[in-house]
């Protein structure tokens, strides 16, 4: 039941979920968060439906569980997939969103859905991501009617985890497989390995498919440590700004500098060169174009 218009009869009884993650590890990818729910009457069933950690699966085991599970009527289910970009896009904002922050809103999202939908759900059992105790309340706090379980290794303690972890883990795979770059200069290819920092295939992938002044293809997360080393020879970057204010005269205009193209792991902070409006793209400087706030 992923995406069925009207609910089953069971979906009124008292429910249990599990919540699981693939793909956070990898410095390639989506991470995926999924799901699966059912009533708590069928959780006997569920456990004999041999569900387990995806991780301990050969990846056909993993693909005919999922097809198993989606054709079965007692089992509802659902998956977020967070893109490497906005995976990248938070953890390097000015005010950093981490990666647990990430995964929390994400669990919590595929709760209020299936609560949208309109499944009584009873009780949420949760892989531990960061501190058990403080995500155990965060999530009470915000659904005080649901009795939320965070367990570590709840994967393979748990049928309903389980079989979240196998939606999980074959909708990452599925998206990696199926991956359609949107860079299309460059002869980009798939033979990437398993995306983790640690396989000599993805690091040799990465080495060459880095680019001076791009970076990486979208497919990478900028924001692991993993791609800062690759960028020792990177093209400096300079780019007009002004300040805060939002003032553009000459006196507001600077140059900043892109020390680390799209990984600010380093401390130091972004170098800023004052200068004058010369220091413009030449398009708009012929052109005497300036950035206005009011009409």
């Amino acid at each position: 039941m992923g995406s069925g218009t009207t609910l089953p009869q069971w979906t009124s009884e008292p429910c249990i979920m599990g919540i699981d993650e693939a793909g956070r590890g990898p410095v390639l990818g989506p991470m995926v968060y999924g799901c699966l729910y059912c009533a708590r009457s069928y959780e006997k069933t569920l456990s004999s439906l041999n569900f387990a950690d995806s991780k301990t699966l050969k990846e056909e085991k993993r693909e005919e569980s999922f097809e198993n599970l989606k054709t079965d009527e007692s089992i509802g289910w659902a998956v977020d997939i967070i893109d490497p970009r906005e995976l990248s896009a938070k953890m390097l904002k000015k005010i950093k969103i981490n990666l647990n922050e990430i995964s929390h809103d994400s669990a919590i999202g595929l709760v209020t859905k299936v609560l949208n939908m309109g499944v009584l759900l009873a009780e949420v059992y949760v892989d531990t991501v960061g501190d058990t105790e403080k995500y155990r309340s965060k999530l009470s706090e915000r659904f005080p009617c649901i009795n939320f379980v965070v367990a570590k290794k709840a994967d393979s303690l748990y049928p309903v985890v389980s079989g979240a972890s196998i939606a999980a883990k074959v909708t990452r795979d599925r998206a990696l497989r199926e991956w359609v770059f949107d860079e299309t200069a460059g002869a980009l290819h798939k033979n990437f390995g398993s995306g983790y920092p640690g396989d000599p295939v993805t690091t040799a992938w990465l080495q060459n498919h880095k680019h001076s002044v791009f970076g990486f293809p979208s497919l990478v997360r900028f924001s692991w440590g993993t791609c800062t080393p690759y960028f020792k020879d990177i093209a400096e970057v300079l780019w007009e700004s002004v300040d805060d204010d939002g003032s553009s005269n000459s006196n507001g205009k600077r140059q900043l500098k892109l020390s680390n193209f799209g990984v600010t792991t380093s401390k130091k902070k972004i170098e800023e060169i004052e200068s004058s409006g010369k220091g413009r793209c030449k398009f708009f400087f012929a052109r005497k174009f300036e950035q206005v706030t009011h009409f």
